[in-house]
């Protein structure tokens, strides 16, 4: 099911169809279906009622109208749905239908349901950051030469590689992606705890069943049910947000080089993509907008989530029940934002030439500080600075370049090197440690101890295997 017109901005077409409605009955199906097997397996359950359970589990047979309306009602989806599959059971064997949801509650299959659509999720968002992350890698390393304008409170600065931008995307852009990893694997845990958090309904079955189901559902097992504990995806919420930060980082630079007045990159086109509906001679930065959108909706759906957590002892009555479309929405932008980006840096456009028209533009006062360094070992800094602010200004005033300015100094002619003050606009002589910074950010994260880092889930395997061996 795709998203509706409204939604469409909003989310991808894959995640759509994660969080549409017929994967969340599946996903609701499948925590029942699994639950029942095991229980049968187990002996909690007469074997043929898990058989009788698990042959019925199809989403289609299932009014999706008449849930909604129903979940509206009973304040939880997990109520009307385990109603609607106890009456599905019952017409192929009433006595099945007796043990379905046998010792759950309904926020246990809300829950379970809420993580198996994230566990689908997560291979779809981190494949998006990881193809961005490629190509920003080759985007920094194609113009590791390529100067630019640095631009700092939107005004000219000192030259910077483009190298060194993009490799800036990537560092933050990676980072984000790391910490999501590991938010995600903290939070792919198992929900089943019953009516108080405790499985009383299961008695001495009750640890058994939920090992063997979250191995059926390959969740891991937390300590204890968490129901009214909601740290692990509130770190994964608090993640996308700082994810989508900077992807919008990004997708604001590339659009405000994408100006017609900068015109220094720009995104990919094509059929029906960057166009107007007046204005035939339009290139929008399509994809810069969608990732800015949700970087602009995602921090307020974060605040949401996190004033959501303080839920009332073992069930929480109005923050749960708040998490599901704040969840579903943050994801989605998310991936929305990691998607764009991916495009955008997989055909962005570089214009040298215009970099470089651009700098000249300045007349030079963007050499301005390499002058001011340069006559401060003998004029000290203070006067250094003033003579070249005034400079600057004459420069800008006349029209003329800096350097024409300087050579009409005497104090300047008298006090600085004439080979400084013949390279002072050559900008590939004014990068300093640019190209030591890009290859850095380049690296960072991919050493030998970022790739042996063991994350939560290895670290859970562990504790087992040395268990076991014990």
């Amino acid at each position: 099911m795709g998203a509706r017109l409204i939604e469409a901005l909003a989310t991808t077409e894959p995640l759509a169809e994660i969080f549409s409605d017929k994967s969340v009955l599946e996903a609701m199906l499948d925590f029942e279906v699994a639950l029942a097997r095991i229980e049968a397996k187990l002996g909690v359950i007469p074997e043929n009622a898990g058989a009788t359970i698990a042959s019925v589990a199809n989403a289609d047979a299932f009014d999706v109208a008449t849930l909604a309306h129903d979940t509206l009602r009973g304040g939880t989806p997990g109520i009307p749905f385990v109603k609607a599959l106890t009456e599905v059971v019952r017409k192929r064997d009433p006595v099945a239908a007796g043990f379905v949801h046998w010792g759950a509650t309904s926020q246990d299959v809300a829950d379970a349901a809420l993580i198996l659509l994230l566990k689908k999720a997560q291979p779809v968002l981190i494949g998006d950051l990881a193809c961005t992350e490629k190509f920003l890698v080759r985007l920094s390393n194609q113009h590791k030469k390529t100067v630019m304008l640095g631009r700092t409170l939107l005004q000219a600065a000192p030259p910077v590689t483009f190298g060194l931008k993009a490799a800036g995307w990537l560092a933050a852009i990676r980072y984000g992606r790391e910490h999501l990893e590991n938010a995600f694997n903290d939070t792919l845990v198992l929900q089943f705890g019953g009516a108080s958090g405790t499985l009383a309904a299961l008695g001495k079955d009750g640890p058994r069943v939920a090992t063997a189901l979250a191995r059926e559902l390959d969740l891991r097992l937390p300590g204890a049910p968490w129901h009214t504990r909601r740290d692990r995806l509130a770190t994964l919420i608090c993640t996308c947000g700082v994810l989508t930060g900077s992807l919008g980082k990004m997708a604001r630079d590339i659009a405000l080089l994408m100006q017609n007045e900068v015109d220094e990159v720009a995104e990919p086109g094509g059929e029906g993509r960057g166009g107007s509906s007046t204005m035939p001679h339009k290139k929008n930065p399509i994809a810069c907008s969608l990732t800015l959108a949700a970087a602009n909706r995602v921090p307020g759906l974060v605040a949401s989530f996190l004033s959501a957590m303080v839920q009332e002892h073992e069930r929480g009555v109005g923050g749960w029940q708040a998490e599901w479309p704040i969840i579903s929405s943050v994801i989605q932008a998310t991936g929305l934002a990691a998607a764009s980006m991916a495009e955008a840096a997989d055909g962005l456009s570089v214009d040298a030439e215009k970099m470089l028209a651009n700098m000249d533009a300045t007349n030079g006062v963007v050499f301005a500080e390499r002058a001011s360094m340069a006559l401060a070992g003998k004029l000290g800094r203070d006067a250094s600075h003033k003579i070249l602010s005034d400079a600057a200004r004459k420069s800008a005033q006349r029209g003329v370049r800096l350097t024409q300015v300087l050579s009409e100094m005497p104090e300047i002619v008298e006090a600085l090197d004439p080979n400084i003050l013949r390279e002072l606009e050559k900008p590939e002589k004014y990068l300093g440690s640019a190209e030591e910074f890009r290859r850095a950010l380049i690296s960072e994260g991919t050493s030998a101890q970022a790739r042996n880092r063991r994350r939560p889930r290895e670290r859970f395997r562990n504790v087992r295997s040395k268990k076991k061996e014990q």
